[in-house]
């Protein structure tokens, strides 16, 4: 793809990636478990370690880092669970930090807004969120929207990888990854920022009164 803009002549690229979790946790450190033998977080790793792909070969370009799709609570299964009491729970593993997050909708809108600014973004690494919320304030928001109490349970991180759905190991080492990381992995998402690139940008209760409704509980 990379390539093929250049050839096309393309003007402006906006390259959705994410980090190289490596350049922060080398395959030797124990902190994460390496997957497929050279990856801590494929799917970041494998969005990241084309950067420097499309800064050689291909046409100019921004490089724009999604965070946590709140859509994941619809169409993932990471929506709350039911106990046998009828409680809910919101299970994620975070650490005790805040995870960005935003409407998959709000993405394209802020790549939108990049592309609005022409070619002033080239080179630069621009983060989206919609607004960086506790696990607690999370499911607070989410019982308000369900009109039922939701409570969070912080999930421990090998918990998580050994849940055994397809993507446990990636998606716990990527909630440890930003957990290690803390505010240097806030920064980059900034909803702030993201607002200035798309005014429409949903927070959370916003997201949450157009979509709580299909937020599937497991």
């Amino acid at each position: 793809m990379a390539r093929a803009t250049r050839q096309a002549g393309v003007q402006h690229v906006v390259w959705s990636t994410l980090e190289d979790t490596r350049k922060w946790i080398p395959l030797g450190d124990t902190r994460l478990p390496t997957l497929y033998g050279k990856y801590k977080c494929p799917h970041f790793d494998s969005k990241g370690q084309m950067d420097e792909t499309f800064a050689r070969e291909g046409a100019p370009t921004t490089y724009m880092m999604a965070a946590f799709y709140w859509d994941n609570f619809i169409h993932f299964g990471m929506g709350p669970r039911a106990g046998d009491d009828g409680s809910l729970t919101l299970a994620l593993p975070l650490g005790g930090v805040k995870l960005p997050g935003i409407g998959a909708e709000d993405i394209g809108r802020s790549a939108y807004g990049i592309f609005k600014k022409g070619t002033s973004t080239v080179g630069q690494r621009i983060g989206v969120a919609g607004e960086s919320l506790s696990g607690a304030d999370m499911a607070a928001k989410m019982g308000r929207a369900l009109g039922k109490t939701v409570k969070f349970f912080d999930m421990p991180f090998d918990m998580y990888r050994g849940l055994g759905f397809p993507g446990a190991e990636d998606l716990g080492n990527m909630f440890q990854f930003q957990a290690i990381l803390g505010e240097e992995f806030q920064r980059y998402r900034d909803a702030g920022h993201t607002r200035e690139l798309n005014p429409s940008l949903q927070d959370f209760d916003a997201w949450l009164a157009s979509n709580g409704s299909k937020i599937a509980i497991g």
